[in-house]
């Protein structure tokens, strides 16, 4: 028998992966899945590299957008793109771990900002969002609910 397996955000597992080049490696996560086939997930270390510019959610007209923080850069698309592109890779998976107020990955906890990058609201990342529409019957969840 085959173990389960789990998506977790790769700086949860000790991956140098954040825009400043740190980790938030994080011991509960690595013991409560010890048995499990984990599966490290970053979708901004591939596409921007790390240390890179930070990202926030901007809020424009009902619309969430993910922009970078210094160059005003929209990398929605490319985001979107990229965190397709590992779904449908891995169709099949048990549980996913994120990381919470992540612009790509918080579970109900990333901050929206309006264009003057004053927090308005909070909610899912990126990421988090897009695998609720495709992870249906999955729970989603951040470190703090492990």
């Amino acid at each position: 028998m085959s173990p389960k397996k789990v998506i977790i955000s790769a700086c949860l597992l000790g991956e140098n992966c954040r825009y400043d080049g740190k980790t938030k490696i994080n011991q509960n996560i690595l013991d409560a899945y010890k048995a499990w086939e984990i599966i490290p997930f970053c979708p901004e270390a591939p596409l921007f590299g790390t240390p890179r510019e930070k990202i926030n959610v901007i809020r424009e007209d009902k619309s969430d957008k993910i922009i970078t923080d210094k160059n005003n850069r929209d990398v929605t698309k490319l985001l979107e793109k990229e965190i397709l592109s590992f779904i449908n890779k891995r169709p099949y998976v048990d549980e996913i771990v994120l990381k919470s107020k992540s612009p790509s990955c918080g579970v109900g906890t990333t901050p929206i900002l309006d264009k003057g990058k004053n927090i308005i609201d909070h909610g899912d990342g990126i990421a988090a969002a897009i695998m609720k529409k495709k992870y249906l019957t999955i729970d989603i969840k951040d470190e703090n609910k492990v």
